[in-house]
């Protein structure tokens, strides 16, 4: 396939550009040297907090765009691109309902920080892999000194099965999401992956034909409809595979990896083309 027209490639962080352990690739750092050569913008957009993954990309941290937080916060470099709070009076009353489920763990995502109220040391351990910067408090519902993103739900069995049906109802006011396995995030409606990106995509003047987006699981669907040449992980939920135009490898085998080689490799033959 010619890649040659790519010019912005976007990559879901957790079951995508991660590997299991969470780890980015020293073969992606060496491939988005190539990339950075040829012009190719990146764009690391995951569920995760901003900090957690500054933490993974801190020697490229300057050159790259961070959409965190599903969409509701980008930053490049320095510079803060734009945020999407979530209104206060909402808070509570989600709170209220995800208190009500069974063995149900909640993180109210801040840009200073994450607050969580629970002391259960299984999923604390867990939670700190997502969120760098994080503080322990009484009672969620009393935590104002912060900008909102969202609200995270977390159940060690399954998201979709034990926390959406008791929330579903909040979407017609809010957007509710299943955004992995074990998590399921409460936000305002326009902050999700496929706004943040339409919004760079426009501040880039780079089209959906230039456009490349990785993903696996239900939080990235709206970006990959931004994207000609959208990947689905094997390791993806089926909802993603539906809808991605293409398939790559699992991200523990090096998925999104296998196609940058291939864009750089069409960039290359252009670039020899033009000598």
């Amino acid at each position: 396939m010619d890649f040659s027209k790519v010019k912005l490639v976007v990559a879901d962080m957790d079951g995508t550009l991660l590997n299991s352990k969470s780890e980015v690739s020293e073969q992606f750092f060496k491939l988005f040297d190539q990339l950075k050569k040829h012009q190719v913008k990146f764009i690391a957009a995951s569920g995760r907090q901003y900090f957690s993954i500054v933490d993974r990309f801190e020697s490229i941290k300057n050159d790259i765009t961070i959409v965190a937080e599903n969409g509701a916060f980008a930053m490049h470099g320095d510079k803060e691109l734009f945020t999407i709070a979530l209104p206060l009076e909402h808070i509570a009353k989600s709170i209220h309902i995800l208190r009500k489920i069974s063995n149900v763990y909640i993180v109210l995502c801040g840009k200073k920080s994450a607050y969580i109220e629970t002391k259960d040391e299984k999923f604390i351990s867990m939670f700190k892999n997502y969120y760098s910067e994080y503080v322990m408090v009484d009672d969620l519902t009393k935590v104002k000194d912060d900008t909102f993103f969202k609200i995270a739900a977390f159940h060690f069995e399954c998201s979709e099965t034990h926390i959406y049906p008791a929330v579903e109802h909040l979407g017609k006011e809010l957007q509710v999401i299943v955004s992995g396995a074990n998590w399921l995030d409460i936000s305002h409606t326009n902050a999700n992956k496929g706004y943040a990106l339409n919004i760079l995509q426009q501040d880039l003047n780079i089209s959906k034909e230039e456009t490349m987006v990785f993903g696996d699981y239900n939080n990235d669907l709206k970006m990959l409809a931004l994207a000609y040449y959208s990947y689905a992980m094997e390791n993806a939920h089926s909802n993603v595979k539906k809808l991605a135009k293409f398939q790559t490898k699992s991200n523990d085998n090096y998925g999104v990896e296998f196609i940058l080689e291939q864009v750089i490799h069409s960039k290359n033959l252009i670039s020899k083309k033009t000598f």
